[in-house]
């Protein structure tokens, strides 16, 4: 007989856990307070079944209702053996149809043969049909006399309501290490397992709280004979010791991949499932979590980890930072769906190792991500002076000093007045927004309109394909270039991003109005960026860095096809633009081989919005 079933519990007082439960049945059975129908629930192996039977066997055994059956009577011998007549065991997931339900109603009627219930066991109650459960709802409601449900499930979500509203229901909770712990010690003693306990708690913690497979992986060790360790626990569990995870995370922490990868071929080359690797180095990226943050008592408590091995963790862990540590656990998790998806899971095992042995790299790469975040959220830190709030608004542009003499000077190089620019620039530590566009016309409005856009994506395609016909507190009126870009603005969520940024603007709400141009209104056409100078130095080019730059919403349209323009252009700067550079200045929503323009995504315009680029075609 398998251990589980022949150290199965035959009285409530010798189910492990489960204190609540087998206080309330307690009670019930002594005060005589038995209801019509039961519904256990919880994981697997936490006791539902033998619970069932035992509370079966405490209601039929001759000497009761008793707390404490006999376990010799007719009945409870035959509960015992599973061969009751008047307990009757379903397992619903190969008698889910309504002809099975129906079945069950017609013997309902029957009255029990030689025992004071006839009971009702269903197991895996879930997996009964709609049809199932609803021939079985009056009949649960209000059973005949002396007939007793027991519905047990490991899924509660997927019964009926009705069903659960109709049952008294217990929730079985998962056994504790601990608890799981002392009664395999106590089966290993009765059956002279020679066992360690870091053994015992290596098998507790394997089993996720169910004693079923506690048991069922004890008795597969114990035929290993001799002592039983950690060691051939996770060999025959396919699991790396604590060693080998230990130097494989410290490689990872010290950001030296190819010899991680080293570690990792020798792991793998032993018979290791590329998925059981990931996880148990996810395991071990908890455990070392739980001794970064914890006291040493509460991380043994948490990590069922001897002293020698928190001292290892803890060592390790001085060298991390907390936020080193979640992005390791994030990036093992992520890594684990895909090994569980791929039909090539060493080579994603392989980039998963070399990805987290960048770890120096990749944390730093964190920090300019959640920087560049506030920064789009607005979320700076100002710098705060004694200047007025109106100065703050309207700085005055920063002029290079050139000398300008009267005969023609020699050419600068443009990266020395880039320098002079510099040096007059104050170094903002967090970088501060820009002043806000200032003016009541129309362009100075909408310029105002876009700052206050806080999503990048929507920004951008404001920027792009939008024209502005009315802004004023009584009302804005925006007109976009076809239906695509309108029913972004009235289907999507971007009405509600403009939405909030004029009633912002305007410290009210204010009707928005999106609609496409009307018959005399210009066309939308995208916004067209100047292209880059050349670095040679032209008196034109001289001008241009000379003179500030102010940046102004574009409110003429420009053809598709038209060459862009500049404010100052010269001969020798006309000869830089060829249609090359056109195009390449152009926005890649348009094609020049089919001649349209297409809607970028909007990861590309926040790509675009936050780092000021451009696409060329």
């Amino acid at each position: 007989m398998p251990l589980y079933r022949k150290y199965r519990p035959q009285q409530l007082e010798e189910v492990v856990g489960q204190e609540h439960i087998k206080k309330a049945l307690t009670n019930a059975i002594t005060t005589n307070k038995i209801s019509h129908a039961y519904l256990f629930t919880g994981p697997r192996g936490t006791g539902k079944t033998s619970t069932a039977r035992i509370f079966a066997k405490s209601l039929n055994c001759v000497e009761g209702p008793t707390i404490h059956p006999c376990g010799k009577c007719a009945n409870c011998i035959d509960i015992t053996n599973s061969t009751p007549m008047d307990v009757i065991e379903i397992d619903a997931a190969s008698n889910r149809s309504v002809e099975d339900a129906q079945h069950i109603l017609e013997r309902v009627m029957y009255a029990p043969v030689n025992s004071r219930y006839k009971i009702y066991i269903i197991d895996e109650v879930h997996m009964l049909s709609t049809t199932a459960f609803n021939a079985l709802l009056k009949t649960l409601e209000e059973p005949p006399k002396n007939v007793i449900f027991i519905l047990a499930t490991t899924e509660v979500h997927k019964v009926l309501d009705t069903i659960k509203s109709r049952c008294q229901r217990y929730d079985f909770r998962r056994i504790t290490t601990d608890d799981i712990v002392k009664h395999l010690r106590m089966i290993s003693t009765k059956e002279d397992i020679n066992i360690t306990d870091d053994a015992l708690i290596s098998i507790a913690k394997n089993s996720a709280g169910g004693m079923r497979d506690s048991i069922a992986l004890l008795e597969q060790l114990s035929v290993l004979g001799g002592e039983i360790t950690t060691a051939e626990i996770d060999n025959l569990l396919g699991r790396l010791s604590f060693d080998i995870l230990n130097e494989l995370s410290q490689k990872i922490a010290d950001s030296k991949p190819n010899e991680a990868i080293e570690i990792l071929e020798k792991v793998y080359n032993s018979g290791n499932e590329p998925v059981q690797i990931l996880t148990n180095l996810l395991d071990y990226f908890r455990n070392l979590l739980v001794v970064k943050t914890c006291s040493k008592e509460s991380a043994i408590d948490l990590s069922q980890l001897n002293e020698l091995q928190i001292d290892a963790l803890s060592k390790q862990a001085q060298a991390l930072d907390t936020h080193q540590i979640i992005f390791l656990i994030n990036k093992s998790s992520e890594y684990i769906k895909e090994l569980k998806m791929t039909n090539n899971p060493k080579l994603w095992l392989e980039v998963a190792i070399i990805d987290l042995a960048n770890l120096a790299q990749n944390t730093s790469l964190m920090a300019l991500q959640e920087r560049i975040t506030r920064l789009e959220s607005g979320n700076v830190v100002q710098a705060v002076n004694s200047a007025p709030p109106a100065a703050v608004q309207k700085p005055e542009p920063v002029k290079p000093q050139v000398q300008r003499p009267e005969a023609p000077a020699p050419k600068p190089a443009p990266q020395q007045a880039v320098s002079v620019v510099k040096e007059e620039k104050t170094d903002f530590s967090p970088m501060p927004t820009s002043a806000k566009a200032s003016g009541n016309d129309l362009p100075s409005l909408w310029g105002q309109l876009l700052e206050s856009v806080t999503s990048a994506p929507t920004r951008a395609l404001l920027k792009q394909w939008a024209n502005p016909v009315e802004i004023s507190p009584e009302g804005v009126t925006l007109t976009v270039k076809n239906e695509i870009f309108l029913k972004q603005f009235t289907d999507g969520n971007k009405r509600e991003v403009l939405q909030n940024a004029i009633n912002s603007m305007f410290g009210k709400d204010v009707e928005l109005t999106v609609r496409l141009p009307k018959a005399g209104e210009p066309a939308v056409s995208p916004r067209l960026s100047p292209p880059t100078p050349s670095p040679a130095a032209t008196p034109a080019a001289q001008k241009e860095i000379e003179k500030p730059e102010v940046q102004k919403p574009e409110m003429v349209e420009e053809p598709a096809s038209a060459p862009i323009q500049t404010e100052e252009t010269d001969e020798n700067e006309e000869e830089l633009i060829d249609e090359t550079e056109e195009k390449e200045t152009s926005l890649s929503s348009y094609n020049a081989h089919s001649k349209e323009y297409y809607m970028h995504s909007d990861t590309v315009n926040m790509a675009l919005e936050v780092f000021g680029g451009k696409i060329i075609e």
